[in-house]
């Protein structure tokens, strides 16, 4: 049995969604051992293949495709086709520290892209501002804004309930619940639940239904492509093609960091599955002790200089 053989039977019997079975295709297509048989498969097999990767993919893509590759092995392993994972030990590239690959926007990057996502001249980007303003100050995920429904908006509370993802499943979408189960309540501020307000008395039905999606294209919701293709253009229109939509969740979330939170509150807005995941991706941002020490330190000064004066 070759290895793509062996992926061709197992891949089928995982619980994987559309988007995790057609990363783990692209992943195993890579591979330049697909048609040796599993038994001959050696570790210079996989450490050709890493070094291949290298010259053309980011550390980070090499190791989402590494790991998927390394999951076919050990199921191999688990299923007594071979007796050794090959992949055991193999070096991948290093990856930039999060702290220095992360890109956060200002404030005023963001009021820019808040100005320039509702085109005045392209009718088809009209309410793409909400969709926006809800990534860069509710934090969720692509998907999660292109699932919101009306109903899961209550203006009375102030408070947004993501309970849902869209994602693409062939020509079509398919609603799945947030990734890693992150369903979650967003505590949303006056000015956000204003402009939601009036994004659906603009552009949604009269009287939409609870179940009425907030971000339409046609009859259906906006997703995918048509939301990759508003962000380009939003960008482009403000001078900032650098910025990439996941940036507006960092932004959110540097927000909350610097306004005093801590990790389980960040954790729980951002539907993290734990506060390790939290920490692992925005221990940066908090103060560290040194801040902490020189700011009380700062603090007795000022009041002893009052004193004394």
């Amino acid at each position: 049995m070759t290895f793509q053989e062996f992926y061709d039977d197992w891949a089928p019997r995982q619980l994987w969604v559309p988007s995790t079975r057609a990363n783990a295709d692209l992943a195993v297509g890579s591979v330049g051992f697909g048609e040796v048989p599993m038994k001959a498969i050696r570790r210079s097999h996989i450490e050709t293949w890493v070094k291949a990767m290298s010259a053309k993919w980011a550390p980070t893509t090499i190791k989402t495709r590494f790991v998927i590759v390394r999951s076919v092995f050990r199921a191999a392993v688990a299923d007594r086709v071979i007796a050794a994972d090959p992949t055991v030990g193999i070096a991948l590239p290093r990856r930039r520290k999060v702290e220095a690959a992360m890109r956060i926007p200002t404030v005023e990057q963001v009021g820019r892209l808040l100005a320039h996502a509702d085109s005045s001249r392209v009718s088809t980007r009209h309410g793409f501002r909400a969709y926006v303003a809800l990534c860069a100050f509710a934090g969720l995920r692509k998907g999660e804004a292109a699932g919101v429904q009306v109903g899961d908006i209550d203006f009375t509370a102030r408070r947004l309930t993501v309970g849902r993802q869209l994602q693409r499943d062939g020509s079509t979408f398919v609603a799945r619940l947030p990734k890693y189960g992150s369903e979650r309540v967003v505590h949303l501020p006056d000015e956000l639940v204003e402009m939601l307000r009036s994004h659906i008395e603009k552009f949604l039905p009269e009287e939409p239904s609870a179940a009425s999606w907030l971000f339409t294209v046609g009859d259906g919701p906006m997703y995918d492509n048509d939301i990759d293709w508003r962000w380009r253009a939003t960008r482009t229109s403000a001078g900032l093609p650098h910025v990439r939509l996941h940036d507006l969740r960092h932004f959110y979330a540097s927000g909350l960091i610097a306004a005093g939170c801590d990790v389980v509150t960040v954790q729980r807005a951002l539907g993290h599955s734990s506060a390790t995941t939290t920490l692992n991706t925005y221990s940066h941002l908090w103060p560290t002790a040194e801040d902490r020490t020189r700011a009380a330190a700062a603090e007795l000064l000022r009041g002893a200089l009052l004193t004394t004066d």
